[in-house]
């Protein structure tokens, strides 16, 4: 498996991954965090389009994972904050600062290859990116296991919650690594999150 910047070269790979999930990612097309819930009262085919575009005109706005016949088998979106203006609007998930932050804000892993470390594989490639565009930090949105069967949260090391991240009966966390901050604690604390590979959806 590799991991690569999604391009216009990789799209078809990309097309072929979301269409074929069958479920949300099919109907919103990583454009929910640039739109808001305006994306729900579009035709998915709108939200395609209009992400297409925005992967055209660059930089890549997230990472696709290939097996070793070039088929993508997993999607994870980080960008700048900045991109995804969308974010603002839950009060959970507003900017604390003023830090140009990435963030990663969205996982799709294919039916039939979960639980095999995509998303690991994912989060250590994001972190890569955003460090080697000179990203000051890596924010990161996990569903909290407190109150969502989908996912679980670990605080290990250098990727705490964020300044303002309160308390547990919040459905989100966030999390700020900082550039001082290993590749490998962030990967630590995405391994047990399974809102990309949650057990209903396993095969």
């Amino acid at each position: 498996m590799r991991v690569e910047p999604l391009t216009e070269a990789l799209w078809p790979a990309f097309e072929d991954l979301l269409a074929d999930s069958g479920g949300a990612a099919a109907r919103c097309w990583c454009m929910a965090w640039r739109l808001g819930p305006e994306y729900r009262k579009r035709a998915p085919a709108a939200n395609r389009d209009d992400f297409r575009a925005v992967v055209a005109a660059g930089p890549p706005p997230g990472l696709l994972a290939l097996d070793d016949d070039g088929r993508a088998v997993g999607w994870c979106q980080v960008t700048p904050r900045s991109a995804i203006p969308a974010l603002d609007r839950p009060w959970r998930l507003r900017a604390v600062d003023d830090v140009p932050v990435w963030a990663i804000t969205c996982f799709y892993v294919r039916k039939g290859q979960r639980r095999q470390g995509i998303t690991s594989a994912l989060v250590s490639a994001a972190v890569a990116l955003a460090r080697a565009a000179g990203a000051p930090a890596v924010e990161a949105y996990p569903l909290d296991g407190a109150v969502s069967p989908r996912g679980c949260l670990t605080d290990i090391g250098g990727c705490g919650r964020r300044p303002g991240a309160g308390p547990a009966r919040r459905r989100r966390r966030s999390m700020r690594c900082h550039r001082a901050t290993t590749t490998t604690q962030l990967v630590g604390v995405w391994a047990s999150i399974r809102a990309a590979e949650a057990p209903s959806d396993t095969p």
